[in-house]
């Protein structure tokens, strides 16, 4: 089953860290996954989301305001 990974923010250099490591995460555990980058703040303020960048998976936000490491996306992802 392919996972749904959403960046939420603006597209500042956090927001492309993240992105980065959500999908080097995903890679290094051989998921199917899509990504989707969120930028349109009523969007993002839909999630309940008050601080970016944030990482939804599958629709459910497991991090925002910071940017995990690879090791802890995948236990995110898992």
């Amino acid at each position: 089953m392919t996972k749904k990974l959403q960046i939420l923010g603006s597209g500042c250099s956090n927001c492309q860290k993240l992105a980065a490591h959500a999908e080097a995460a995903a890679q290094a555990m051989g998921l199917e996954y899509e990504l989707e980058k969120v930028t349109d703040v009523n969007e993002i303020t839909k999630f309940g989301v008050m601080m970016t960048p944030a990482l939804a998976v599958d629709g459910e936000v497991k991090v925002s305001g910071r940017i995990p490491s690879v090791d802890e996306l995948k236990g995110m992802l898992a």
